[in-house]
């Protein structure tokens, strides 16, 4: 493989660190690392391969500097915007969101399942979230022998599910202080709306 640009949009996220994480282990010639998050994180340093990265801001500028990939681990509004800005721009985006996954033109990839389906590409790659992508890899063979009419499945997920504040509201709710991000109290509870409302 050759060296590539690389970038995370929401380096500072639980995913994207996860990103960085990961690819440090796999070990890929990325040749330079972007990190890119919101203006509070602008300035702040995070290691990649013991070399400290400079964490920028995203503005529609990023992507003006030739980077090959991007993964993007942010919400759906910073994705529809952002990930076409860098498509645009030549950068392919795999992107971690909703935003782009039941778009009839942008692939929505699992490797294990439909790895192909990257070759159809424009710019924009989606992935399944986290519930999605092991159950496929284990009903593909199924539907391959047998054929699947449908599939029902219920999912619980923790609260690591919603990032860094979904966990920072449940350690406050449990301190009995007030919690900013879910709309009602998740400690000792559950919920069952989170993220936007679609149209079904």
């Amino acid at each position: 493989m050759k060296p590539f640009t690389c970038a995370i949009v929401g380096a500072t996220g639980m995913v994207g660190g996860m990103f960085m994480k990961i690819l440090e282990e796999r070990k890929l010639p990325i040749s330079q690392l972007y990190l890119f998050a919101s203006a509070r994180s602008a300035g702040k340093t995070l290691s990649f391969n013991g070399q400290a990265i400079t964490i920028e801001e995203l503005t529609t500028a990023s992507f003006d500097r030739g980077i090959d990939v991007a993964l993007f681990a942010v919400d759906d509004n910073t994705s529809l915007t952002y990930a076409t800005i860098a498509a645009e721009k030549g950068c392919i985006v795999i992107d971690n969101s909703p935003a782009w996954r039941m778009k009839p033109d942008v692939p929505l990839v699992v490797p294990e399942v439909n790895g192909d389906d990257i070759a159809t590409h424009k710019g924009i790659i989606a992935n399944p979230n986290c519930c999605a992508a092991p159950a496929v890899v284990a009903l593909k063979p199924l539907y391959e022998a047998y054929g699947l009419k449908r599939v029902i499945i219920s999912t619980y997920q923790s609260v690591s599910g919603s990032g860094v504040d979904g966990i920072r509201d449940l350690d406050v709710t449990q301190k009995g202080q007030e919690e900013k991000f879910y709309t009602h109290t998740i400690a000792h509870k559950h919920i069952t709306h989170i993220g936007g409302f679609e149209e079904t």
